[in-house]
């Protein structure tokens, strides 16, 4: 692959990203490029140095904020005419109303993802605080002259603390599934904006 045939695929891939933006990363690249070939690389062997088109282009796109994804999404390519705005205040309380709805439903997804890691990890510190409680009370029921008690105590404690550690484990994998789930649902959202901009033109 040559340098023109890099950038225009690179090109094709950030396609719905703000056109400034586009230009600003093909420049870096092809400079990138033109630096290894000066460096006496061939063209070929500088844009394999690059890595592939469309992991480069899946990091910029994860790397650009969604809101200026949105932003650009919604920019009217043209002016709008007199008609498309009376329509558009007259439409806004079923659209508007309809938008907001779909933000609550994405929000309360989002926060329902993260409630139940809280919520384990919640567990995870009741277990810990339940572990450290009966070992401590049932140290005191033995100095106190209750063996059995305390004995009875201390064993739960110990329960607790293992079942404290097996927890962890699963906080923690649950912990990296919701992060990485999360930035999958965003990446998917951005890429899915992007491709209605590119049906669009």
């Amino acid at each position: 692959m040559n340098k023109a045939e890099f950038l225009d695929l690179l090109r094709k891939r950030l396609a719905g990203l703000p056109e400034g933006d586009i230009e600003e990363r093909l420049a870096f690249y092809g400079e990138m490029i033109e630096d290894r070939m000066e460096e006496g690389q061939s063209e070929a062997d500088a844009v394999a140095a690059m890595g592939d088109a469309e992991e480069i282009a899946a990091q910029i796109i994860a790397e650009t904020p969604f809101v200026r994804l949105a932003k650009e999404r919604i920019k009217p390519k043209r002016r709008l005419n007199t008609w498309e705005i009376v329509l558009l205040a007259v439409g806004s309380p079923i659209w508007l109303s309809l938008a907001v709805a779909a933000l609550a439903v994405v929000l309360s997804l989002y926060v329902a993802l993260w409630s139940v890691v809280v919520s384990l990890w919640a567990a995870f510190g009741s277990f810990i605080a339940g572990a450290a409680g009966g070992v401590t009370v049932g140290c005191v029921y033995i100095v106190t002259g209750n063996a059995l008690a305390g004995l009875v105590m201390i064993g739960a404690g110990l329960v607790l603390a293992g079942l404290a550690i097996l927890l962890f484990f699963g906080c923690k994998a649950a912990t990296k599934g919701a992060a990485l789930l999360a930035k999958g649902m965003a990446l998917g959202a951005k890429r899915c904006l992007l491709r209605r901009r590119e049906g669009d033109e």
